[in-house]
């Protein structure tokens, strides 16, 4: 029998993709999100891992809501710092291995004009980038937990930029999108895949740490929506605008483009450009 994976927050963007690939792999999966187990609950959460006793976990349950954080720093905690200390005590005690995501909001900003190393300092700007920082150090704690960061997910599942530019450009005749913050859009589909030859061993040691994942090359906001449009066919007008322009109530980080150096030669991975990537995720809404 293969290895037993237990994914959280199975009903997000990157949990609905190992959802869809699992059965491609000689694993054991168990999925849960909120509707099978309140991941707050600690005594609930302890008694399920303890009873599955799964070799690995992926973590992708997180408070995600950027802006309410600001509001809800305690309800943030929770699932951002809270339930990685328990996954990292679980993984202590038992050995298992534990692959937890987290972001590019942990970084500041401050615009090197290259990308961001692991190693490199992280200064957040926002309480989403603040408890996802915290929760990196609680499960660094474990010896055997791996932490990758990535940024601008999007998935043919939930609700992600992609989506609701494909609306709005069919909707309107034009949009204002912020050209002066760098990253890289991620298709959670390559995510996933990523992953999964992480946890194949046989090819790769499992090694521990931070990684960075995302795709190939930088984007801005704008550069993005630009592309959506062209993959789309919509003649909606893209109107670049500054960040000062549309103020949110958490801060972004104005640079946060990732160096994924170090785990593409720790796992040999090959990783799609961007727009590769996003012109495969709509021929596959397409058909």
């Amino acid at each position: 029998m293969g290895k037993k994976v237990i994914v959280t927050g199975a009903n997000g963007q990157l949990g609905s993709e190992f959802r869809a690939i699992a059965h491609l792999y000689p694993y054991t999966f168990i999925f849960t999100d909120i509707d099978t187990l309140n991941l707050t609950n600690k005594t609930d959460t302890n008694a399920f891992l303890e009873k599955q006793e799964p070799d690995i976990i992926i973590n992708c349950a997180a408070y995600t809501a950027v802006d309410k954080a600001q509001e809800e720093k305690e309800l943030a905690r929770e699932l951002n710092v809270e339930l990685p200390k328990l996954l990292a005590a679980h993984g202590i005690k038992s050995g298992c291995r534990i692959i937890h995501l987290s972001t590019e909001y942990v970084f500041g900003g401050n615009c090197k004009c290259k990308p961001l190393q692991t190693i490199d300092e992280a200064i957040p700007l926002s309480i989403y980038g603040e408890t996802k920082l915290e929760g990196e150090h609680e499960i660094s704690l474990c010896s055997s937990a791996m932490i990758i960061r990535t940024s601008w997910l999007y998935s043919k599942y939930g609700n992600n930029f992609v989506k609701t530019m494909t609306r709005l450009m069919n909707e309107r005749d034009e949009l204002s999108i912020v050209y002066d913050q760098l990253g890289t859009p991620t298709h959670a589909e390559d995510l996933a895949a990523a992953i999964m030859t992480i946890i194949d061993d046989t090819k790769h040691p499992f090694v521990p740490g931070i990684y960075h994942y995302t795709n190939e090359g930088a984007a801005s906001w704008y550069d993005f929506a630009w592309e959506i449009r062209e993959q789309i066919g919509a003649q909606c007008r893209i109107i670049p605008i500054e960040t000062k322009d549309f103020p949110l109530p958490a801060k972004r980080p104005a640079f946060a483009v990732l160096s994924k150096e170090k785990i593409k030669k720790q796992y040999g991975l090959n990783i799609p450009y961007w727009k590769e990537s996003l012109r495969k995720y709509f021929n596959e809404i397409k058909s």
